[in-house]
């Protein structure tokens, strides 16, 4: 049983089918994705520096536009203390230049919630939760978040976090998967999002 299914109990079985058995990811199972990023926009110039900190670290990047080629690929791992983890590896294609936008998730059984540690190496911690919307979609919220420094850990407060919502459904009239990506500061406003289509090339 995947992660998010354990996470979810009887409500994944609400998600839309096909979101389903893109979100059965276990052992054994991968999926991968390709499409088009209608939008990727980003924060203000001022914030560049930071966002070149996360081209080094996989996981932000001050590059935007429209219409980007994407490509997902979410594989299941075995993390070091025998936990089922699964990785995602999410890149942005600017002509000859990939960006990317990864992180390494698992299931923390007695909060009832995903932890997402984003970058590699990894460079922030956020708890994640999931719920459905009325019209079958999947909606991921990060909540408490983390600096990661190696071994060491850092509680961030809120207003220097970069809160995360994303809202994935799928759309039968086209066969694609429909996401949205927003990460905010409370300050600051949008720091990164990115929305658009894909299609599943292989779940195996």
């Amino acid at each position: 049983m995947s992660i998010y299914k354990r996470v979810m109990g009887k409500d994944f079985y609400q998600l839309h089918p096909m979101l389903q058995k893109r979100y059965e990811i276990q052992r054994g199972i991968s999926f991968k994705g390709t499409g088009m990023m209608e939008s990727i926009t980003g924060g203000p110039k001022w914030l560049y520096p930071l966002f070149w900190i996360g081209v080094k670290f996989r996981l932000l990047f001050p590059e935007h536009g429209e219409n980007i080629p994407f490509k997902i690929v979410n594989t299941s791992e075995t993390g070091r203390n025998g936990e089922e983890q699964i990785r995602w590896e999410r890149t942005f294609y600017f002509g000859s230049k990939k960006r990317y936008f990864n992180a390494l998730m698992s299931l923390d059984s007695e909060r009832k919630i995903i932890k997402d540690y984003l970058g590699e190496p990894h460079l922030f911690y956020s708890d994640l939760s999931l719920h459905v919307t009325t019209e079958g979609a999947l909606k991921i919220s990060s909540n408490r978040q983390r600096l990661v420094l190696g071994r060491l850990e850092i509680p961030l407060p809120t207003l220097f976090q970069g809160l995360a919502t994303v809202t994935e459904k799928y759309l039968e009239e086209k066969d694609v998967y429909l996401i949205h990506v927003k990460v905010r500061n409370p300050l600051i406003g949008t720091l990164f999002s990115y929305e658009g289509e894909f299609t599943a090339d292989d779940i195996s």
